[in-house]
């Protein structure tokens, strides 16, 4: 007996998987590339490959594309799988693969249009999970969403859901659990150390030294000397 596989939560009206979206993006109902990564779909095509000697069987077995348009899709569908990812990073994965430029760009407005690419949301699930998981401040946050393809008004719009205020206490939480790893050594050592740690996480130099400063006096370091910049 076949068992059948479907995507967790689909259902025969609609079909959350990245194939049912898919299947929206170009307005077919035939198979989707890549899709069908059941037990039971493997076994099928494996059948299918044996029974068939001939080279178009074999490649159809194998799922590959028969356009740059379908192959397109099937490595979008599959870089998708579990990671958003910006229009920019899959437009280079589908550059890197020589996939036509206008192929490219077809598939991927499609996949826009269906919100299976939406950069404005991969930019604020990045801020909230690396602000809160890594403690970046936003220097950092922009130059990583940078690097991703995001638009500059996507990530300023991002980046404002932190204000001073919650960077700061962020700040002050990194440095407590740095600071037991710093005892023993000298004043000035400490404040390089924890202010230098504060800086490669995107944080400004007033900020960093303000915030140590106030952590070393509560262990009853002697700060005088050491002034904020103006």
């Amino acid at each position: 007996m076949t068992r059948r596989t479907e995507w967790p939560g689909a259902d025969a009206g609609a079909g959350p998987g990245p194939e049912n979206a898919a299947e929206s993006a170009d307005g077919s109902s035939g198979t989707v590339p890549g899709a069908g990564f059941g037990e039971g779909a493997g076994r099928r095509s494996r059948s299918r490959s044996r029974s068939s000697g001939s080279p178009s069987s074999s490649r159809a077995g194998k799922g590959e594309p028969r356009d740059p348009v379908e192959q397109a899709r099937a490595i979008c569908l599959r870089l998708l799988t579990g990671t958003p990812r910006t229009r920019k990073q899959l437009a280079d994965a589908l550059r890197k693969r020589e996939i036509p430029d206008e192929a490219a760009e077809e598939v991927l407005s499609r996949f826009e249009d269906v919100g299976l690419i939406d950069d404005a949301a991969f930019a604020d699930a990045w801020v909230e999970s690396r602000h809160h998981g890594r403690g970046l401040a936003r220097r950092a946050l922009v130059r990583e969403l940078r690097t991703k393809g995001v638009d500059s008004a996507v990530i300023d719009e991002a980046v404002g859901q932190l204000d001073p205020e919650q960077e700061e206490d962020t700040a002050r939480e990194l440095v407590a659990r740095k600071l037991r790893s710093t005892r023993g050594l000298d004043r000035d050592k400490r404040l390089r150390r924890l202010a230098g740690m504060l800086a490669r996480k995107g944080y400004g130099e007033g900020m960093a030294l303000r915030v140590v400063r106030q952590a070393l006096e509560a262990e009853g370091e002697d700060t005088e000397g050491l002034d904020e910049p103006v």
